[in-house]
């Protein structure tokens, strides 16, 4: 792995930090406490490249690479995790996937508007009964006669960016006898007849990020909407969730980053007993622990996304390294902000400061795109080689 960056590396992780910094942070506690989605400055993300960071020019994108994205997210997520939620689906769940299985109609009709911020993609994976288990997928998508077109019939629930996506990469059941390899990707277009969003869900952390339930009634897709082939489905949010692991990861890197800074400053700036709280032994054990996590997540994440530059070109997977980014980053995301909290002492319970958002936003990390049972579960098995 070469640890220098690039010119354009830097330069989009420049450009990320200076938005993040100059117009997210000011406006994140508001929009967190209101729940409301942040359109003005996802929009600015989009028009300068950052909703589409390794989608290639042709399609509206950057036309960067894996370290890049990770680079910018991690500025993005130190910011607001919300904002960098919206960031990591439209890039890695939905731009990732359409670019590796969608055809060069598919890529010009649903990447180029989403890459170029004109609107906000989706990702339908989970549904109510069925998270972790995809394969348990109850939502139904049946072929016509003349194989023209697709009738779906169910809900998907948990889709972040539902309530204002233009476009969702689907993925329903086409024959439910096959399980697994009975599940095909489809493109949803939700300004079609038969397709219905449910409320906003209230959530812990990440409220800027808008979240719903989504259900689909005798709604028609068009066979040419199909993503890859009939069966393909699975295969391709496996090999979707990699790239968005290594984007959840970036996340938790820079939610934790800000957390580990702020605990910085304050330990300098706080007296107690006549003296700094950061020369307290104990202050000063926490900053140690803090910091050490913080650099391993940081390389290991920067790890994945360098071998996901490397597997583009032999077409291989990066299940392991993206796995154990992700379980690293996040617990780590868990473990940083709380001894943050613990530093501020009642001012970081006080949302006259960040911290207590960074808490409540750090535990999505350990759910989304794969919980931590799951990342265990994914780098034993590779490992191993056991099922």
């Amino acid at each position: 792995m070469d640890f220098r960056f690039t010119e354009e590396q830097l330069m989009i992780q420049d450009v990320a930090r200076r938005i993040a910094q100059e117009r997210i942070a000011p406006i994140a506690a508001e929009f967190d406490q209101r729940g409301e989605f942040p359109a003005e400055t996802i929009k600015l993300l989009g028009e300068n490249g950052l909703m589409g960071i390794e989608v290639p020019h042709d399609y509206g994108g950057a036309g960067l690479d894996s370290v890049a994205y990770a680079l910018a997210m991690i500025e993005i997520a130190a910011a607001d995790c919300a904002h960098s939620t919206i960031m990591s689906v439209n890039n890695t769940l939905y731009c990732n996937g359409l670019l590796k299985y969608g055809s060069e109609a598919q890529k010009h009709k649903y990447v180029t508007p989403i890459a170029s911020g004109e609107a906000i993609g989706a990702f339908a994976l989970t549904e109510p009964q069925s998270g972790s288990d995809a394969s348990a997928m109850r939502i139904r998508a049946v072929r016509s006669a003349d194989g023209s077109y697709y009738t779906v019939n169910g809900k998907k629930s948990w889709i972040t960016s539902g309530p204002v996506a233009k476009y969702i990469m689907l993925f329903a059941m086409t024959d439910p006898a096959k399980g697994a390899k009975g599940i095909t990707a489809f493109m949803v277009d939700t300004e079609r007849e038969g397709f219905h969003r449910g409320k906003t869900e209230p959530k812990l952390g990440i409220r800027a990020s808008a979240t719903c339930e989504i259900e689909f009634t005798d709604y028609r897709i068009p066979a040419e909407d199909v993503i890859g082939n009939e069966g393909d489905g699975f295969k391709i949010s496996m090999g979707v969730l990699d790239a968005g692991r290594i984007g959840i990861a970036a996340q938790a890197v820079g939610l934790s980053r800000a957390a580990y800074e702020a605990s910085l400053t304050y330990s300098r700036d706080r007296k107690a007993f006549g003296a700094s709280i950061g020369s307290f032994q104990m202050i000063q054990a926490k900053i140690a622990d803090m910091k050490c996590r913080l650099d391993a997540a940081w390389l290991l994440t920067l790890r994945a996304a360098w071998a996901k530059q490397q597997a583009q070109a032999t077409g291989g997977r990066v299940s392991t390294e993206a796995s154990v980014a992700k379980l690293y980053a996040s617990e780590s995301a868990m473990f940083i902000p709380h001894q943050a909290v613990q530093i501020h002492g009642g001012m970081g319970y006080s949302k006259e400061m960040p911290l207590e958002r960074y808490f409540r936003d750090a535990k999505i990390t350990e759910i989304y795109e794969g919980t931590s049972e799951i990342q265990r579960m994914v780098i034993a098995r590779n490992e191993t080689g056991l099922r």
